[in-house]
């Protein structure tokens, strides 16, 4: 049985608890805060990631604007984590930390930003792709941003998170993809990472009931080949087991009365690649 419980912006929320959090006006009017500055840097990173850039750069773009919008990032210190965003390249299915590795011709990227405005956490990532993209990388990225979308529409009351899931799962399986199960989406507002985990691949009417007020991130990571995932030494990086390409996208969204609503969509509607 799921506890459910409505906050309001004066309740004091510093830890998880496991409750599935019902949010009011005030959430939502923080979150398209929060979200609208997170799609504004992603937005800007268009035109910046390209063959040559380092990723510890495109880190420096994020933490710039992110403070120059009146907000943290999130990420910086989080767990001793080190950096303003996660650039997750290639073979890497998430939580790739930046550096001084180039990108270069070919490459497909995975930025994650989630800058905290007025103490709201708008969490999205978008795939970049860098120069000339191989036709198996581009469709591996249109798929995965399908799956995103496909599980967006299961998003509204009455339905259940098993309904996203299934949505997500049937689409990358029926392109012979495969969906990481070692990682979710989870409840976002004032924290970070809150209850229910979202999964990215399940049985249609299961897991718990799609609320209005519900707050969460929906993030599939979608494998060419199997799901199958290691962390390596530096405790973050999460990458293929088979070396094979991986692809994210992730929206913050709020279960509406009749649908949802998503915080972190692009203004300028960037939120498929190519970018123009």
């Amino acid at each position: 049985m799921n506890n459910y419980v409505t906050v309001t912006a004066d309740d004091r929320l510093e830890s998880r608890d496991g409750a599935i959090k019902l949010h009011g006006p005030d959430g939502f009017a923080g979150m398209r805060r929060a979200g609208r500055l997170a799609a504004e840097i992603l937005d800007a990173l268009t035109a910046q990631v390209v063959p040559g850039i380092t990723t510890r750069e495109i880190d420096d773009i994020v933490h710039r604007m992110t403070i120059a919008g009146g907000g943290v990032p999130a990420t910086l210190g989080y767990r001793g984590y080190t950096r303003s965003c996660c650039t997750s390249i290639n073979h890497v299915v998430c939580h790739g930390i930046p550096g001084d590795k180039a990108l270069k011709d070919g490459d497909i990227v995975n930025v994650d930003v989630t800058p905290i405005v007025d103490g709201w956490h708008g969490d999205t990532s978008r795939m970049f792709l860098v120069g000339e993209v191989p036709i198996k990388a581009r469709k591996l990225v249109d798929v995965t941003y399908e799956c995103l979308m496909l599980g967006l529409a299961q998003a509204r009351p009455g339905n259940r998170i098993g309904d996203i899931a299934n949505a997500i799962q049937t689409h990358a399986e029926k392109h012979r993809y495969s969906v990481v199960r070692d990682f979710c989406g989870h409840g976002v507002g004032r924290l970070f990472h809150d209850a229910p985990e979202i999964v990215h691949a399940g049985r249609p009417g299961t897991g718990p009931e799609l609320r209005p007020g519900m707050i969460f991130t929906v993030e599939p990571m979608i494998n060419i080949g199997k799901a199958d995932c290691k962390l390596l030494d530096d405790g973050w990086t999460a990458v293929t087991r088979d070396r094979s390409l991986s692809a994210q996208f992730e929206h913050s969204i709020g279960i509406t009365d009749d649908g949802h609503e998503v915080f972190t969509q692009s203004p300028t509607g960037r939120d498929q690649p190519p970018y123009a």
